[in-house]
Formats: C-alpha cells, structure tokens, sequence
C-alpha cells in the first residue's frame, strides 16, 4: 500500500531530509509502507551529485545545500510541488532507469490533465513544454522549456527524492542556478502558461494519474 502525505506549510529542507531518511530506514526494516510526499520549501538550491560550482550563478542569494541524489543543481520554493517518492523496487523491479522513465510518464500524464503536453528528452533529465506561442528560434525550432525536474536516490532498492513541478514559483528564482546544468533553456509554470491552476489541483492530478503508471 502506498500512503500519502500533503504538507500545506512550507517544510525546512534538512527536516525534510531527516524525515525521508527515517521513513527510507523503517521500509528498509519493513516497519513502513511506500510513501509519497508532497510539499513546498522555502526558496532554496540544492546541489545533486553532479553539480558543477560554476552553475551557482549567485551564491549568495538563497541557502544552498548539498544532496546525495542524482542530478545537479535545482531551484525549490513557494509555488513549485515538490513530491518525494518512497517506493520498493524490491517489489516493483530493479531497475534505476525504468523507474525514472515512470516518474516522467507520471508526470507527463498529471500535466495531461490541464491539456499540457510534457515531454521528455534524451539528455535532458526533466519534463519539458514547447511554447507554441513563443515565435520560432532561429534554428527554426520551437522554444522548449523546463517545467519539471528529477533526481532520485535509492538505498538497498528503497527510493528517495523525487521531482518538482512548477505550479506557480517566482520563475526569477531560477535566475541564481544555471538549472541541471542546462543554459540554452528556460523554466517554465503551469501560470506562466496561462493556466489558473492550484497546487491542490496539481495534487488531485498526480494521485490520479499515479496509477497509470505504478
């Protein structure tokens, strides 16, 4: 069975770890079951185990800190859902790859929800939008941009960490972190996109579409 858990205030990053590693330790022990939790941190970065310092464009603007998950620097804070996602891959298959590509499709289906087509792309760990209502770059391309990123740790089979999607962060925020590395593109909001979506309607979308997938 899996639980879930809504926070509606905002989490301190390090309670959040502290309370993951409890939780990861008694499923490890079989004294928990598998869990999803949603939240919101105050603004902040975080570094995964492929940050590269030269990313941190401002330092000093909010409080960096740094995580074993995968990945490289990202952007948390008020407006942006953040799920961690508990699961047993002793159960589910041993896998890493796989269970990121569930993730994305996860996501890829709550977005669906609001007729936002997210997509995946090699290379590019995260869920991207085309800005069909952006004019053509000079490639003749359309504009892409981020609109949720992942990174995921796992200990004895056992998942952490998760993803974020951005329902209404302060995109500006973003400004301070060259985002996984990537520099050539943007980031991107359920409201910038012109959508009067709620974190609470984004919660409905994710433990609907979570079946489709797990």
């Amino acid at each position: 069975m899996v639980e879930w858990e809504i926070s509606d205030i905002e989490v301190d990053y390090n309670s959040a770890l502290e309370k993951m590693d409890g939780h990861v330790q008694k499923m490890i022990e079989g004294k928990a079951n598998e869990k999803v939790w949603l939240l919101e941190h105050p603004p902040l970065y975080t570094a995964g185990t492929s940050a590269n310092k030269k990313d941190l464009v401002e330092p000093n603007r909010f409080p960096v800190y740094e995580t074993k998950r995968g990945g490289q620097y990202t952007y948390h804070g008020p407006g942006q859902r953040v799920a961690y996602v508990m699961l047993d891959l002793n159960n589910r298959g041993k896998d890493v790859k796989k269970f990121v590509t569930k993730l994305e499709s996860w996501i890829i289906h709550a977005l669906e929800e609001f007729n936002v087509i997210g997509q995946s792309r090699n290379g590019r760990v995260g869920i991207w939008v085309e800005r069909h209502d952006r004019p053509l770059k000079s490639s003749g391309h359309l504009e892409e941009e981020k609109i949720a990123a992942i990174g995921v740790r796992l200990r004895k089979w056992i998942t952490f960490h998760g993803f974020s999607i951005n329902v209404d962060p302060d995109l500006s925020h973003f400004e301070g972190i060259a985002p996984c590395g990537i520099k050539e593109h943007g980031v991107t909001s359920l409201v910038d996109l012109g959508l009067p979506v709620s974190i609470h309607d984004l919660d409905n979308a994710l433990k609907k579409s979570f079946s489709k997938v797990f």
